[in-house]
């Protein structure tokens, strides 16, 4: 291949490469929540959840629905008692057949047979109970998957405020470039007309380097928020750097929640209908020692050839059992039924108050949460001032360099801080609207 060719080609790749690594999507909290809804691979793992709990259920079905199967059987024999009895279920015994002699030693015969089977329970108590659980665990499952999709909403939500957050300390970091280099430069050009030190550019020029390296890392953080975002999604990670469609509000607004924890928690519902189910298994291992009533019956077709309907026969009765004694094994899954029944009570206590305590502890959350905001904003606002105040005196040669920096190191300080004391605040209000849904 030409040299020039396969450099062009390369080049090529590379700026495929770069552009795809670059490749910018705009998107809305609105797009983003709805996308992981449905994307979402935790919610789809819930949905196959349920989708097994429906499958026992279905399973469940035999408890009043019958059971049938059909067995085709080929046979040959000389046994003397085989085939005197296949030839009887032929219906072609005659008296010869009755001669001692061809009894004790017959000819070979050949017995063809069909059998349709069909099983109809009736009366299985434990069956009963087992089926109510089964039908409670598809409820819990239910709750569950929908519990998750409330919690990945919030994920989603959470999500586009830290790519809000990143993009906004972008911008800041980046008016921080721009008055860091034109800092730099202003001080350069005392420095040329012998109005500054030499320690002073260099004061500045250090400056200008930590800010440069903090827009490096906020510009990272961009990317992993993407990646993020590409993971919520369920989507691969490609180097899609997303960008959102709002930004941060500035405007502090407020919002009350109870502190009582509700019952309709989807969650909580769930350990409720976990607990039952359960209850529902005890019941169920205890009805198993109850007698079972079921009826049967079957239809025969024989014949001595294989496709052949000569003979047929039908059976029909009722069964009775009643399993009085099986070395104590009922007992152990009574027991441990039991077991369970009290696991699951202790299980539900525990979540209802570590919910209760994650509902009041997020409160607190809340009110702290909305005084840092308040507290930052009000500091951002004076480091802002005192920045001005410094610069107009540095201007009149009335401030030292290192004064005007360390006030505009606050002031781009304090602005970050007040961006991140907001999104503090409203991730806990979401937080919270998930915790009292």
């Amino acid at each position: 291949m030409n040299k020039k060719v396969l450099i062009l080609l390369i080049a090529g790749q590379l700026l495929a490469f770069t552009a795809k690594s670059q490749d910018t999507r705009l998107i809305s909290k609105d797009d983003l929540v709805q996308r992981v809804l449905q994307n979402n691979l935790q919610s789809k793992i819930a949905e196959q959840q349920t989708a097994m709990a429906k499958g026992d259920l279905n399973q469940s079905k035999a408890l009043f629905l019958p059971s049938v199967s059909a067995t085709q059987t080929s046979m040959m024999t000389n046994n003397p008692l085989m085939a005197f009895g296949s030839k009887l279920n032929q219906e072609r015994l005659t008296a010869a057949d009755f001669d001692p002699n061809r009894l004790n030693d017959p000819d070979r015969i050949e017995n063809y047979s069909v059998e349709v089977q069909v099983l109809q329970p009736l009366l299985n108590l434990d069956g009963v109970y087992q089926r109510q659980a089964a039908q409670i665990q598809v409820e819990a499952y239910e709750l569950q998957a929908a519990r998750i999709q409330e919690h990945m909403e919030m994920e989603a939500i959470r999500a586009y405020m830290q790519l809000q957050l990143a993009y906004e300390a972008v911008s800041v970091l980046e008016r921080a470039k721009h008055t860091a280099d034109q800092g730099l430069k202003l001080m350069n050009d005392y420095f040329d007309q012998g109005m500054a030190k030499r320690a002073d550019v260099l004061d500045v020029a250090v400056r200008q380097i930590e800010v440069e390296n903090q827009l490096r890392y906020a510009k990272s953080n961009i990317r992993n928020a993407s990646d993020g975002l590409a993971t919520l999604l369920g989507t691969d990670i490609d180097g899609t750097v997303y960008k959102p469609q709002s930004t941060i509000s500035n405007r502090l607004q407020t919002e009350d929640f109870s502190n009582l924890l509700s019952q309709d928690r989807k969650d909580l519902i769930a350990m409720n209908k976990a607990l039952l189910g359960h209850e529902k298994m005890l019941k169920s291992n205890k009805m198993s020692a109850m007698p079972r009533v079921n009826a049967f019956g079957n239809y025969q077709v024989y014949d001595n050839n294989a496709f052949g309907f000569g003979a047929d026969g039908y059976l029909v009765g009722l069964q009775i059992s009643w399993n009085i004694f099986d070395g104590n094994k009922n007992v152990g899954k009574i027991q441990k039924a039991q077991a369970m029944v009290e696991k699951a009570t202790i299980e539900k206590e525990n979540y209802t108050q570590q919910a209760q305590f994650e509902l009041n502890k997020t409160n607190r959350q809340l009110a702290d949460a909305e005084n840092k905001v308040e507290l930052s904003q009000k500091a951002f606002e004076q480091k802002a001032e005192a920045y001005r105040i410094r610069k107009d005196r540095f201007m009149e040669g009335l401030e030292k360099t290192a004064d005007l920096l360390m006030a505009e190191t606050q002031m781009f300080q304090k602005e970050l801080e007040h961006l991140q004391a907001l999104f503090e605040y409203n991730l806990t209000k979401e937080y919270l609207r998930f915790l009292t849904r």
